[in-house]
């Protein structure tokens, strides 16, 4: 009876083992292949996204808040550290067509990683970005003065400066 129990979970160890591999196998050929030259990228779905619009009749103020937000809230970490960075830093500066080439250049193109690779210089940038507003960013991307930039920063300065 002992022998028996003991050759069954043999077997059985035995015939799990051999199936793990071809598993593995099968998970890891289902898996993500990234860049590779033979993704033909089908199953990736494109939703149009509406035209960039400029929004009439704002005021500088409302559309500096406006641009505050969307400087913070952004579709990934990176632009969302260094574009609530910059706009801390340059946003109460700005004159009416620098608000407008930035309000533009954040909002118009539909991938975020195109405005990180313009700022961190890793692709041209498009004519139509490139200006006044995209080399002070592409400038403040190159962080000289070495600041630490893990984080968007809070938000109590806007409050020191209404007072």
């Amino acid at each position: 009876m002992l022998s028996a129990l003991v050759a069954k979970r043999l077997v059985s160890g035995v015939f799990q083992a051999s199936l793990r591999p071809a598993v593995v196998e099968l998970v890891t050929t289902q898996g993500y292949k990234g860049e590779a030259p033979d993704d033909s990228r089908g199953d990736l779905i494109e939703i149009p996204l509406p035209p960039w619009t400029e929004k009439d009749g704002e005021t500088m103020d409302i559309k500096r808040r406006r641009l505050l937000f969307q400087s913070r809230k952004r579709g990934m970490l990176e632009n969302c550290i260094l574009l609530s960075l910059f706009a801390k830093q340059y946003l109460n500066t700005m004159n009416e067509p620098q608000l407008r080439q930035y309000d533009r250049l954040i909002n118009e193109p539909s991938n975020d990683w195109d405005i990180y690779y313009w700022a961190t210089e890793a692709q041209p940038v498009p004519d139509v970005y490139a200006g006044e507003i995209m080399d002070l960013l592409k400038e403040f991307t190159k962080n000289r003065d070495q600041e630490q930039r893990l984080d968007a920063p809070n938000l109590e300065y806007l409050d020191k400066g209404s007072q």
